[in-house]
């Protein structure tokens, strides 16, 4: 009897081990991410900064950080899986940006140097700077208050702007798109199969009426529960 106790005792040490172990890598892993991604963030706000002081304008801006912006928005995939919020809100706003980054501005050469695409940079760059130390102070235990405040008031005012540059940058990709046909199907062809790219991208700015509500409310309602202390029931996903 005693024999079997004891064996029970050192199986469940032995898993504890495994869990701690497996916790601790974890959490390794999620900082290396978020310090890395912090960096990232930080370096295109240094190139975009300097590139203005140099320059003078912000024409030729965007193609000059382009590779890089596509790396760090394009890893941004491992998200969707590993965090702790819901994976449909996670998996919206970071597709949307890389269907962004890939199939509009990087695809559109001449819409690059729109105002537009400046403002959902900076927007992006501000909040990303924010939200990735956010992260990694929070995993290293010394979360300084500001960094919070900063996390959960910042988007107040950025994702409305954010959004407003997106949509402006999609606007100005609409004639462009509608005289190369770019991404589009013609019928006939071999697949027997129909898509306008034009009116795909009006579908894309109309699907930000339902979507950007829930979305910014969400934000809200994550902002009264760190802030404020609120207990907020959401549905899980």
């Amino acid at each position: 009897m005693a024999s079997s106790e004891e064996d029970g005792t050192v199986e469940e040490k032995e898993n504890n081990n495994k869990k701690r172990t497996k916790s601790a890598l974890i959490t390794a892993w999620l900082t290396f991410y978020n310090i890395a991604m912090t960096a990232g963030w930080l370096v295109l706000a240094i190139t975009m900064m300097r590139f203005y002081i140099q320059k003078g304008t912000h024409k030729g801006l965007y193609r000059s950080i382009a590779r890089t912006l596509k790396f760090f928005q394009t890893f941004a995939l491992v998200e969707v899986r590993i965090v702790r919020t819901s994976v449909i809100v996670t998996g919206v706003q970071v597709c949307s940006r890389i269907y962004m980054v890939w199939f509009i501005t990087s695809s559109i050469r001449q819409i690059q140097n729109e105002e537009s695409v400046i403002l959902f940079l900076v927007v992006w760059t501000v909040t990303e700077i924010t939200r990735y130390s956010y992260y990694t102070f929070n995993l290293l235990h010394h979360l300084p208050y500001f960094i919070k405040w900063a996390r959960y008031n910042f988007f107040i005012v950025l994702y409305p702007l954010g959004v407003v540059g997106e949509l402006l940058t999609i606007y100005a990709a609409l004639p462009f798109v509608r005289r190369s046909g770019m991404y589009s199907m013609r019928l006939p062809n071999k697949y027997n199969v129909s898509f306008d790219y034009y009116y795909f991208l009006i579908i894309v700015m109309l699907s930000y009426i339902p979507l950007f509500p829930q979305l910014y409310l969400h934000m809200l309602r994550q902002r009264r529960r760190v802030l404020h202390g609120e207990v907020i029931v959401e549905k899980d996903d």
